[in-house]
């Protein structure tokens, strides 16, 4: 039996979804099963408030088939049954979650207002950076807006407090001059010169950074 709860971090399961994928709702439980290997094997997947589970049953003796959920263990037969196993419990996270990695009330208001203003969702585009993402200009591809979670002290403030920021493009000319190092720091990650960094903390008022965005956005039109 494998336990999914660390497939679903920063993730937000959608049951609409589960049911179009073919889940069952058992007393709030969403079950699903899958019949694999020309009828020898059976994956079965549990989703419920209290846990998430998958597991492998060898129908031919009703019993679970627990290699696929041990490390280590090799070979051709155990390979092809863990690749289909593990490639199910994937598409169905893809499929029936959403990414909930920011939690900011500012955060989600700015997602949203891009989404209704631009038509873009964040592209999460790092393995590595789970936590980071990006807005393109649909037009031409240019970044005009990034998310990251970072520690307030790669802003130079005396806090290892983790906290949800925005990297937006502004005017080169003009930069200095709206930079304060409390409302608007220099460009987290960017090049200084021409991107600013806010902390989505309520410091700076949601109009201002949706004027900030829009400022952003014009800009990354340029050539």
């Amino acid at each position: 039996m494998r336990n999914l709860e660390n497939y679903f971090k920063d993730r937000k399961i959608n049951y609409d979804r589960l049911i179009e994928y073919g889940f069952i709702l058992k007393e709030d439980n969403y079950y699903y099963e899958k019949i694999i290997n020309d009828g020898v094997f059976k994956i079965v997947i549990e989703i419920n408030k209290q846990q998430k589970i998958a597991k492998v049953i060898d129908l031919l003796n009703d019993q679970e088939y627990n290699l696929v959920d041990v490390k280590g263990v090799t070979g051709n037969f155990v390979g092809k049954i863990k690749e289909i196993y593990e490639a199910l419990i994937n598409d169905i996270i893809d499929k029936c979650s959403n990414v909930d990695v920011f939690k900011s009330k500012q955060t989600i208001a700015i997602i949203n207002y891009v989404k209704a203003k631009y038509d873009n969702d964040l592209e999460f585009l790092w393995k590595k950076s789970p936590k980071n993402a990006i807005w393109r200009n649909q037009n031409n591809r240019k970044w005009y807006g990034a998310v990251l979670v970072i520690s307030k002290d790669k802003l130079k403030i005396e806090s290892n407090e983790m906290v949800e920021i925005l990297d937006l493009r502004y005017q080169k000319n003009d930069i200095k001059n709206i930079i304060d190092n409390y409302k608007i720091f220099p460009g987290y990650h960017m090049n200084k010169d021409n991107w600013i960094t806010i902390i989505l903390d309520g410091r700076v008022e949601l109009e201002e950074i949706y004027q900030l965005i829009d400022n952003s956005y014009q800009l990354s039109l340029h050539k």
